[in-house]
């Protein structure tokens, strides 16, 4: 997965892509994120650590060992200032959809083949921790 993710998304020949990928996935607009995100666990941050720390750092400063090698470089979680400006949903969608679907980094895989919604909620409530801030 991770050779998967480099290859994709090496600095040394960025592809664009103008349309998100059809991913088959969708998000339910019945789903209430406010008691999810408080569910961050031992598991939580174990997953965190298994899936996001080879980008996004093992503290989640964005400096994961994958991340010299990456076009756009991984959202530092530590600092406020850009996740503030986002909504639980949206951090949500990212997770589960990835970047490109949500008009971000490409080289932000979708997660929600991988991880079922409930941890990907307990995982933004954990990025919120990390941030040490609220939603927009």
């Amino acid at each position: 997965m991770v050779l998967a993710i480099l290859l994709g998304c090496r600095s040394e020949s960025p592809t664009q892509q103008t349309k998100p990928p059809e991913t088959g996935l969708f998000i339910s607009k019945t789903h209430t994120s406010a008691t999810d995100v408080s569910l961050v666990t031992e598991k939580t941050h174990q997953i965190y650590q298994w899936y996001c720390a080879q980008c996004h750092g093992v503290e989640g400063h964005g400096d994961g060992f994958n991340a010299p090698h990456l076009v756009v470089p991984p959202r530092d979680h530590t600092k406020a200032t850009y996740l503030e400006t986002r909504s639980n949903q949206q951090l949500f969608e990212a997770i589960k959809l990835g970047g490109l679907a949500v008009g971000r980094a490409p080289c932000m895989p979708a997660w929600g083949y991988t991880i079922d919604d409930k941890t990907i909620w307990s995982l933004v409530g954990y990025i919120r921790d990390l941030c040490d801030c609220e939603a927009l």
